[in-house]
C-alpha cells in the first residue's frame, strides 16, 4: 500500500542543531531558499560568483561557493541533473543529501557518502513559491534512498514540511520510480498527446475548420487547462456534470474506439528503455556530443519557422491579442 505523508508526520525539531545548505538559485533554488527560510529554518546559499549569487546576496542570503556546501549537515542539490555529478562535492557521513529529481540517483549518476533523499514537488520551480505566498501548498514525491544515520526520513520530511511540500499530501516513492514517472510523462505521454493532437487538427482541416479555430479548442481558449483544474479540484465525475447531456453522451460513448490500435506496445518499449537506464546512457552520450541532436531536434520541432505560427496566432487571439492581429 502506497504511503502517503503529512505535516502532522514531520518533526520540525529533527533538524535542531543541522546546518542547511541550498546549492544552485535557480528556477528550484530561489523558490526553496526563500519556502525554508520563511518557514523558519537558516539556509545558506552555495553558488558559482554568478548572477545567481548576486541574487542570493540581494535576497538577504549568506552567500558561499558549492565546495562550502559539503561542511553542511543538510544539503538540498537544486542544479540540473546533469550537472549534479560534476559539482565535486564530498559528503561525509552522517550527513544527509536531498535532490529535486530522482534521476541521478535513480541511475548511478551520483552517490554521495551518508544519506540520500529526494524530495521532488510536483510543480514547476517558480510555482513551488507562488503556492507556498498564497497558503496553499503542492503535492510532492518523497523518498529515502539511503538511510546511513537512521535519521534520514525523520530530516527529510522536516525539509519537506518547511518547503510547503507536505501540505498537500507526500507520495512515497523511490528515486528510481520518481525519474521513471518523470521520464515517461515526457517521453511517452507527450509524444502521444502530440500525435493525437496533429491527427485531430489534420481531419478537422480536412472538413474545413479554420486552424485557428482548431487551436483554440486545442489550447488557445484555454477550456482545456480549466477542465483539468476542474478534475483536480473537483474530480472527474464531478466536473463531468459541468458538461451539457449530448457532451457527456458523446464523450462517454466513444470510449473504446481506439482500444485497437496498439499504442501499448510502444510505451512499454519508451518505458523498458528509461526503467532499464538506456536512455540515461544515450542522454550522455548526447551530452558528450554537444548536445548535436538535440539541436537539431528543436530546428526541426520547434524552430523558428514555427514560433513565427505560434506568435502571429496569438497577437491575433487569446490574452494577448490586440485588434486586427
Amino acid at each position: 500500500m502506497t504511503t502517503l505523508f503529512y505535516e502532522e508526520d514531520a518533526d520540525p525539531c529533527a533538524l535542531d542543531g543541522q546546518s542547511l545548505a541550498i546549492v544552485g538559485y535557480g528556477n528550484q533554488g530561489r523558490p526553496w531558499a526563500l519556502n525554508l527560510r520563511d518557514s523558519g529554518l537558516d539556509p545558506r546559499v552555495c553558488v558559482r560568483n554568478d548572477e545567481s549569487r548576486a541574487q542570493a546576496a540581494a535576497d538577504g542570503f549568506v552567500v558561499g561557493d558549492i565546495a562550502d556546501a559539503d561542511a553542511a549537515d543538510v544539503v538540498c542539490l537544486l542544479v540540473p541533473d546533469d550537472a549534479i555529478p560534476q559539482l565535486g562535492l564530498a559528503r561525509r557521513e552522517g550527513a544527509l543529501t536531498i535532490i529535486a529529481s530522482g534521476y541521478s540517483y535513480a541511475f548511478g549518476r551520483y552517490d554521495p557518502r551518508g544519506d540520500q533523499a529526494m524530495i521532488a514537488p510536483r510543480m514547476l520551480g517558480p510555482e513551488v513559491r507562488n503556492c507556498y505566498t498564497q497558503g496553499g501548498g503542492f503535492i510532492t514525491a518523497l523518498g529515502i534512498q539511503r538511510d546511513a544515520s537512521g535519521t534520514a526520513l525523520a530530516r527529510t520530511l522536516a525539509v519537506a514540511r518547511a518547503l510547503g511540500g507536505l501540505r498537500e499530501g507526500a507520495i512515497e516513492m523511490t528515486p528510481h520510480q520518481e525519474a521513471l514517472l518523470d521520464l515517461a510523462v515526457e517521453q511517452v505521454l507527450s509524444p502521444a498527446l502530440t500525435h493525437v493532437n496533429g491527427s485531430f487538427v489534420a481531419t478537422l482541416l480536412e472538413h474545413g475548420i479554420p486552424l485557428e479555430a482548431i487551436l483554440t479548442e486545442l489550447f488557445l481558449s484555454g477550456e482545456v487547462e480549466r477542465n483539468y483544474g476542474l478534475l483536480r479540484t473537483e474530480g472527474f465525475v464531478a466536473q463531468l456534470e459541468h458538461h451539457s447531456p449530448a457532451s457527456q453522451y458523446g464523450q462517454l460513448s466513444r470510449r473504446g474506439r481506439y482500444d485497437s490500435l496498439d499504442v501499448g506496445a510502444v510505451m512499454k518499449e519508451i518505458v523498458a528503455d528509461i526503467a532499464s537506464g538506456r536512455f540515461a546512457d544515450e542522454w550522455d552520450a548526447e551530452a558528450a556530443s554537444g548536445y548535436a541532436r538535440l539541436r537539431e531536434l528543436k530546428e526541426e520541432h520547434a524552430g523558428e519557422m514555427v514560433k513565427a505560427l505560434e506568435d502571429d496566432l496569438m497577437r491575433k487571439l487569446g490574452p494577448g491579442a490586440s485588434p486586427r492581429g
